[in-house]
Parts: structure tokens; C-alpha cells; sequence
């Protein structure tokens, strides 16, 4: 199967770099699949989207992630979040009770968001 190199990284911290068969994301012009050898470009990602990558290894990594760009070239795929939360970091009770409590609608579209990731990461 074919490679390509990825990495998610965000504006506290690196969350990881490797090999990957595929990354999904969600951008402002809709979700979108990168395969290897795809077409380069430069995607706006949507603030409390989820984005989600298939390593080489077939691990499925899923992410909660803020805003940030995605940027694909011919060698590499690069997404740059604001924010991102991997899905098996969240606690989903506590997700819920956040949703279920904020003050603000970003809280709210936050706590949304980790909680989608968490469902994607379990599909």
C-alpha cells in the first residue's frame, strides 16, 4: 500500500509524526481524503472539526482538532491546528457535562467536537 509522511501538530505541541496510507479532514470547502500521490494544496481547516489518520501500521488516530491549515505536497502532509485533542485523550463524561454547561457556544463546539472524534475513532 502506498505512503506518504504526515504530521499533526499544534500550536502547544507536536501530537505526532510517521508514515500514514490516508488522512481525512475536515476544511472549509467540505471533508476531504488525502491518498498518497494526491494533488498538492492548501485546505483551511474548520474550527471543532475532526480529523482522523490511517498510519502505515493501520492504526486509525482520530483528533478533535480547532481551526489550522492542511497542506499537502507531493512528500508530505502537514496539518497545523490551532488546538487538537486526540480522541482517546478525551473523557467522555466530562465532554458531555461541558456541552451540557457552557457558557459560550466555542465551549459548547468544543466539547462537540471531542465527542465526535471520540465516535469516529470508534467506527
Amino acid at each position: 500500500m502506498a505512503e506518504i509522511a504526515a504530521q499533526l501538530v499544534s500550536v502547544e505541541r507536536p501530537l505526532w509524526v510517521g508514515t500514514a496510507t490516508s488522512v481525512t479532514a475536515q476544511t472549509t470547502e467540505g471533508e476531504i481524503g488525502v491518498l498518497p500521490g494526491h494533488e498538492p494544496l492548501l485546505g483551511q481547516l474548520v474550527e471543532n472539526g475532526v480529523v482522523t489518520i490511517r498510519t502505515n501500521t493501520g492504526e486509525k488516530l482520530v483528533a478533535a482538532v480547532q481551526g489550522g491549515f492542511l497542506s499537502v505536497s507531493s512528500e508530505k502532509i502537514t496539518i497545523l491546528a490551532d488546538s487538537a485533542t486526540w480522541a482517546s485523550e478525551v473523557n467522555v463524561a466530562d465532554a458531555e457535562s461541558r456541552k451540557q454547561s457552557a457558557e459560550t457556544e466555542h465551549d459548547k463546539a468544543v466539547a462537540e467536537s471531542e465527542l465526535r472524534a471520540v465516535k469516529r475513532m470508534e467506527a
